[in-house]
């Protein structure tokens, strides 16, 4: 294995499958049964959702609603989501925690670090809920600060694209796609790979992107392998 801990950061619509609003539940099975392959083989896997399959903060703050308040709801939606999937990594026999930045003592464990990477070292798959638990940061942020924070080796960024392209493929046909760019050249290309906030996080502190198609069965396992799917930011 070429990683021994990782953070996946998956998006909230990635769970929707071909819905067009909330949980399919035989995508979030297909990622429990994907995560299950890869963490049997020893990796220490942390996991941040987004919620923009239940609801998004930043359109609600268009349509009127004040911008922190539409924000803490988004937070709620990502707990929503990552109950789901301990639900589903569960079933398939993989022990799971769940943190949050916002205190729910009923259905999960307030976030504290040094808790977090003793469950990760006990061989538990972490989840990370309520985003960084403060207004105006994206799960994407989140991602980014838990990953620094456990000290993980990489960020994989799962999403319905197979990577980073020159321009967005489901828009244009002549788009093609990057295997390995650095840091400043998304800076200078003004490539959309995560907001400017969680990149540069990952940017200044050395901590690897890859963004890939985590809809596609096998490919989690192929990135822990070390093969070279997705793009590779470093």
């Amino acid at each position: 294995m070429k990683y021994k801990r990782i953070l996946l950061k998956l998006s909230g619509e990635s769970l929707m499958g071909d819905k067009q609003y909330g949980i399919d539940n035989e995508r979030v099975k297909q990622y429990a049964e994907d995560i299950k392959a890869v963490h049997d083989k020893g990796l220490e896997i942390a996991i941040v959702i987004g919620g923009g399959n239940i609801f998004r903060g930043l359109s609600a703050e268009k349509s009127g609603m004040d911008r922190a308040q539409a924000d803490y709801m988004g937070m709620l939606a990502t707990v929503i989501n990552s109950m789901a999937l301990q639900d589903a990594l569960e079933k398939v026999g993989i022990k799971t925690r769940l943190l949050t930045a916002i205190k729910m003592e009923q259905i999960c464990e307030p976030f504290i670090r040094r808790r977090a990477v003793r469950h990760l070292e006990k061989g538990r798959v972490v989840i990370f809920g309520a985003g960084t638990g403060n207004p105006y940061f994206t799960t994407d942020s989140a991602a980014a600060l838990r990953a620094i924070e456990i000290k993980a080796d990489v960020v994989l960024k799962g999403t319905r694209v197979d990577g980073i392209y020159t321009a967005d493929p489901e828009k244009d046909p002549l788009a093609t796609k990057y295997d390995e760019i650095s840091f400043r050249e998304v800076y200078d290309k003004g490539l959309n790979v995560m907001d400017m906030t969680a990149f540069t996080l990952c940017e200044e502190n050395q901590v690897p992107i890859i963004v890939f198609d985590m809809n596609k069965h096998g490919n989690f396992m192929k990135i822990a392998n070390g093969e070279p799917i997705g793009t590779l930011v470093k």
